[in-house]
């Protein structure tokens, strides 16, 4: 029995052999050549430089088509019903236009994190009229360096209010009108950003953020809180409150502080924490329920400046839960002092 003889090799069978090693390779290396984009994060992890980034880019896309709305004669105003205190809750053409460029916009870069809107789709939304948002801004990415922080994506809520202000709005006080994202992470408020239209000019867009992290925030916000003063005069603290419940907030601190405390009536709680980052206001105070995608940015940029944002009875505000939309504690939020203010204000927490 002849075993010997020359084997023949094949150049067409040992070409289709490589092919299939090179394809098992280039689909499990993880790398950019698997033939999806790595930047369209839908691993199980969410980078957080890139996703600052994201959500600067879609508050300002929202604060456009905000503006967009407003220079119309019709801005497609509705009612919700009416707030707890009895005002008027509308909803525009402005806040639904900006809840599909925030929404997707996030959504496009970022599919597996889960996003809390105020507002929800009320037909089929076109979403290739929703560009891929930049994921490097320039700005972040010089205060943060190279360095990129990868958090589990489950760990991540995402808190959008499409036009903050909205009876403001309809009235033309559009210096009160603001757009904000907040990332919270296990809870915690961790980027926030405020995005302000109108600015504070009525014409001149302005962008706030914070990283509480890593206590950074934007040259916006480092230059408007480089005046506020740490040393509160309690006995004539300013405190700023929603238009539609100034009294009672005036009669009750009144109670508290003495009668030089200056209560001041404001739109936007967006607006309200930006003016205690500034300074022009001591405290910002809020006795009644009120919604988390309407306070997690302030509460995100305070952090990071080292101030905070609590209920009225001095408790942690949980961001963490979709269901949870609500919170019924009130709050305070200060720039300083702030155990000294929840001391005067325990008449409000009972």
């Amino acid at each position: 029995m002849n075993l010997g003889g020359s084997i023949r090799i094949n150049p067409t069978g040992i070409a289709i052999i490589c092919g299939i090693i090179i394809l098992i390779v280039y689909f499990n290396s993880g790398s950019s050549s698997s033939g999806v984009d790595p930047r369209l994060r839908s691993q199980a992890t969410v980078n957080l430089a890139e996703l600052l980034s994201v959500a600067i880019a879609v508050a300002e896309a929202g604060g456009r088509e905000v503006k967009a709305v407003r220079d119309q004669a019709d801005i497609g105003e509705s009612s919700k019903g009416k707030t707890r205190e009895g005002a008027n809750d509308p909803k525009t053409d402005g806040d639904m236009r900006a809840h599909v460029q925030m929404f997707y916009g996030l959504k496009k870069r970022f599919p597996n994190i889960n996003i809390i809107s105020e507002e929800h789709d009320e037909k089929e939304v076109d979403t290739s009229k929703v560009p891929m948002a930049d994921m490097n801004n320039a700005e972040v990415r010089k205060l943060l360096g190279e360095e990129d922080i990868e958090v589990q994506a489950d760990d991540v809520a995402v808190w959008i209010d499409p036009l903050d202000a909205t009876q403001e709005y309809t009235e033309k006080l559009l210096h009160f009108v603001t757009t904000m994202v907040c990332v919270a992470v296990r809870g915690k408020p961790t980027l926030g950003i405020i995005h302000k239209p109108f600015g504070d000019d009525g014409n001149t867009p302005r962008t706030a953020w914070g990283y509480s992290g890593r206590d950074i925030v934007s040259r916006t916000v480092a230059d408007d809180a480089k005046d506020n003063k740490k040393d509160v005069d309690m006995a004539h603290a300013r405190i700023i409150v929603s238009r539609s419940h100034a009294g009672n907030v005036k009669n009750a601190t009144s109670k508290s502080f003495g009668e030089g405390v200056q209560v001041t009536p404001a739109g936007g709680a967006g607006y309200k924490a930006w003016e205690v980052v500034k300074g022009t206001q001591d405290a910002y105070i809020h006795t009644t329920l009120i919604k988390k995608w309407d306070i997690c940015a302030g509460a995100a940029i305070l952090s990071a400046l080292g101030g905070k944002m609590t209920s009225l009875k001095g408790d942690t505000i949980d961001f963490g839960r979709a269901d949870q939309e609500k919170n019924e504690g009130g709050l305070l939020a200060t720039m300083h002092q702030h155990d000294e203010f929840l001391e005067k204000l325990k008449i409000l927490a009972r």
